[in-house]
């Protein structure tokens, strides 16, 4: 039977969550820092920049043409309990990226996700970041534990229906399998990301630039004080 897609949200992380993003970064983050801060208890803005100071750009994942939206959240969700700053999704036409709100659990505030209407888009993309492609292809020459020798790299997962396109995975600079022993030889997609972005994210320091971790933090505060627009509106 078919999961209920009751809780669905879509516009990659929930549109309710997008405009509250979209409303906390359309000030000044130097300017929500100031005012918003001494809002915030030491241990709220303690525990902020402690996460924000780990997070990595020098692991992504691309998730090709995504179908169902259980997946699409727990791979997102994945990417948050990992570090991993940026989910790009190419989307299928005409269909946007959907999330299970009940499966993310509220990753969708701190992950940014990127939308490509192709899979050329997310090659541009990909090239222009430095960032070195590899596919999750159960033929893999790679297993996990090389993944966290390359600097920088973009996991490559497919969907549930076809797996990654062919040009995409044609694009990729390497491509990693997950070893299994047992009978089955394949394994959820979710599951699949999972395992290959705490391999690849296993012993990374944190490396966001500047710009990056003050733009997450003065989110964290904005999502952190209730009446935030309305005190930054009053001031």
């Amino acid at each position: 039977m078919r999961r209920s897609t009751v809780g669905v949200s879509f516009g990659g992380s929930g549109d309710s969550v997008d405009a509250l993003i979209a409303r906390a970064e359309a000030h000044d983050p130097e300017r929500v820092v100031r005012l918003l801060e001494p809002m915030v208890t030491e241990p709220r803005r303690r525990r902020l920049r402690e996460v924000i100071a780990n997070r990595l750009a020098s692991v992504t994942v691309v998730f090709d043409r995504p179908y169902d939206p259980h997946n699409g959240a727990a791979i997102l969700r994945s990417c948050e309990a990992f570090g991993v700053q940026h989910l790009h999704v190419i989307e299928r036409p005409g269909v946007r990226f959907a999330l299970a709100r009940s499966v993310a659990r509220g990753a969708e505030k701190w992950v940014d996700v990127v939308r490509h209407q192709s899979s050329g888009s997310a090659l541009a993309w990909a090239e222009s970041a430095d960032i070195a492609l590899v596919g999750a292809d159960p033929g893999g020459e790679l297993v996990p534990e090389d993944l966290r020798a390359l600097p920088r790299i973009g996991l490559v997962v497919g969907n549930e229906r076809e797996g990654i396109a062919p040009d995409l995975l044609a694009a990729c600079a390497a491509r990693v399998r997950v070893p299994m022993r047992g009978f089955i030889e394949s394994l959820n997609v979710s599951v699949t990301a999972a395992i290959l972005v705490h391999a690849a994210t296993l012993g990374r320091s944190g490396d966001l630039d500047a710009a990056t971790r003050l733009r997450l933090y003065a989110r964290g505060l904005y999502l952190s004080v209730v009446h935030a627009e309305e005190v930054l509106a009053a001031t």
